[in-house]
């Protein structure tokens, strides 16, 4: 039967599918607009399968706040190409996705993928982007928190960092942004020191000493020498032990006492390529 330009362009609007993509998918479901759609959504899923291995390292990291700041969200979703991510249709996605999440209180891909959105779940949203993108997309990174506490919201300029903060109490809009941005600048492992993983403790005085007995010294003094660069570990990698970025005679610790905020209960730090 005959494809009309009208019903290309229609399908094209509807679904962001390239032209050739469209008139095949018609011509294939005898113009039938409904069967030609879920023809389309059924190659963006090929689509996915085929391009499941290559590397989504690019993408947006959004955050969502409730007003009363007990609960926030984070949320990273990934492509292939910085190109796609500056994308404003794929940003739009990306903050439709988390709060939907967000209004949902889960941290679950999973379950995330399977939330309604705009009448469809998401998972079918991805799949209609891959098809009409391209590229590899996903949900890479989500994290929801819920206190009785403050809950703090960071965006590096650019999108591509992203921090959401959890105080165990109080905390004022600039304690909360300073802290925020030392997470992002620093890179913590976690909050204290009971927060590192035992396997990171172990290497690093592997390190320390293997470091410290390439230098000459006996292996009973490396090992008790180690002890002290695992201090210098814990200053450089552990939130409340690192130096304030903006007043290096302050630790975290120190700053937030000075502030009289709350103490950090914990945080998620979401980087995009990292």
């Amino acid at each position: 039967m005959s494809i009309s330009a009208a019903d290309i362009k229609a399908l094209r609007d509807r679904t962001g599918a390239g032209m050739m993509d469209c008139r095949a998918a018609l011509t294939e479901s005898n113009g039938d607009m409904e069967a030609a759609v879920e023809i389309l959504r059924k190659k963006g899923q090929k689509v996915s399968e085929k391009r499941a291995d290559r590397e989504a390292n690019q993408g947006i990291v959004v955050t969502v706040v409730s007003d009363d700041q007990k609960s926030g969200l984070i949320l990273s979703l990934n492509c292939e190409t910085d190109f796609v991510a500056r994308n404003e249709e794929f940003i739009d996605f990306a903050n439709g996705f988390a709060k939907a999440a967000f209004a949902a209180k889960t941290d679950s891909i999973e379950t995330i993928n399977t939330l309604d959105y705009k009448g469809l779940p998401i998972s079918k949203h991805l799949e209609d982007l891959v098809g009409k993108i391209g590229e590899k997309i996903e949900i890479a990174q989500v994290a929801y928190l819920v206190n009785a506490g403050t809950i703090v919201q960071y965006n590096h300029p650019g999108n591509l960092l992203g921090v959401l903060l959890q105080f165990e109490g109080e905390a004022s809009a600039e304690v909360g942004k300073d802290v925020a941005m030392q997470i992002a600048a620093m890179n913590p492992i976690g909050v204290t020191r009971a927060d590192v993983p035992a396997e990171t403790l172990e290497k690093e005085l592997e390190i320390a000493k293997e470091q410290l007995i390439n230098e000459g010294k006996p292996v009973e003094v490396a090992e008790k020498a180690a002890q002290g660069k695992l201090r210098r570990f814990y200053e450089e990698r552990v939130l409340l032990e690192q130096k304030f970025v903006k007043d290096q005679s302050l630790t975290i610790d120190a700053y937030l006492k000075n502030a009289g905020a709350s103490t950090v209960k914990t945080f998620k730090r979401v980087q995009i390529g990292a």
